[in-house]
């Protein structure tokens, strides 16, 4: 059994539909009318311990109403939902103290308190021990650089600082599992990179199996190998981060500067588009994976033609994502 398990998991909201105005409004309050939101639509997914995926998808595709069954905030309406061998729904008190949950836009911090008194409080709310506890917060600190503001209320902090503090108050009891959701959000380059790096570390070193939802591609291929795309409640992909571009990123370029002006020659199946008209002397071929190799058209390329400089380029991951979520490429 893996350790977590998704199946053919749906979730419908009632929502509230009136008329516009006043009018629509009185008359909501005499006869209130409702219609059905299907929010996740017969979703399946597993994953196993230690793992890091990217959970992934545009406004309103389900990705937070998953992460709320999966936390056991919501139940499921049909399907069922188990990690870590607790269904979360109905064995919420059991199941909290083995996940942490980190929201880019809530900090769980309170606000005018220093760092080190909410760590205290949550130490004493999940029952830590003091061993464990101390471990834990001098380990944490070390990495992400925390001494100089831990005794500093959360208010004072920088956005950078405030996430830092948060993604530690999330982990002090040793969770098996971590939520993150927007872990980046609004902070620095440095400070981006610098909670990359520590929740790589922490993986690398305790397994802790991570689910992260963000908007940010740079966080999910800064972290994660494996990618799960939901829209409008149905996952559309689910699998290697690399293979996003096998699956959706079939176009292919190839652009080359010759070592004098030249006019080549059609090529079946290649557009060959001029980059310095009228020189003729850099030109882009593109074309499609499916259709032609790359490895012939380069060996083509080089045989018929004298090369200064030759250039391949696959499809950005995020661009191929922003394309899927747009309807632009086949699903």
């Amino acid at each position: 059994m893996s350790f977590i398990e998704v199946n053919e998991v749906s979730k419908t909201f009632r929502v509230s539909k009136r008329s516009a105005g006043i009018p629509g409004m009185l008359a909501n309050l005499v006869v209130p009318k409702y219609e059905k939101k299907r929010a996740v639509n017969n979703i399946s997914f597993s994953i196993e311990q230690g793992e890091m995926v990217g959970f992934i998808g545009p406004n309103g595709a389900g990705k937070s109403t998953t992460i709320k069954m999966l936390s056991g905030i919501l139940y499921p309406d049909t399907g069922s939902v188990r990690v870590n061998g607790y269904i979360p729904y109905r064995q919420r008190k059991e199941y909290v103290g083995s996940i942490g949950v980190v929201f880019g836009q809530k900090s769980q911090l309170q606000w005018d308190l220093p760092v080190i008194d909410s760590f205290e409080l949550l130490k004493a709310i999940y029952r830590v021990p003091d061993e464990v506890y101390q471990k834990n917060l001098k380990r944490f600190m070390d990495m992400l650089d925390m001494s100089g503001f831990i005794n500093h209320p959360v208010r004072q902090l920088s956005l950078g600082q405030r996430m830092r503090a948060d993604i530690v108050a999330a982990l002090l009891h040793s969770p098996q599992i971590v939520f993150f959701d927007e872990p980046t959000i609004g902070v620095d380059v440095v400070g981006k990179e610098t909670i990359r790096n520590f929740i790589c570390e922490l993986n690398a070193k305790d397994k802790v199996t991570m689910l992260f939802t963000t908007h940010d591609m740079q966080d999910i291929e800064k972290t994660c190998k494996r990618l799960i795309i939901i829209d409008k409640g149905s996952k559309v992909y689910d699998g290697l981060l690399s293979g996003i571009r096998d699956a959706y990123g079939t176009t292919r370029q190839v652009d080359v500067e010759f070592a004098q002006d030249c006019t080549v020659l059609p090529i079946e199946h290649v557009e060959i588009k001029e980059l310095d008209f009228p020189s003729g002397r850099k030109k882009r071929f593109l074309f499609e994976s499916r259709e032609v190799q790359i490895d012939s058209l380069m060996n083509s390329l080089l045989a018929d033609y004298a090369i200064r400089d030759l250039t391949v380029s696959e499809p950005e991951i995020e661009g191929l994502i922003r394309k899927i979520y747009n309807g632009e490429v086949a699903q």
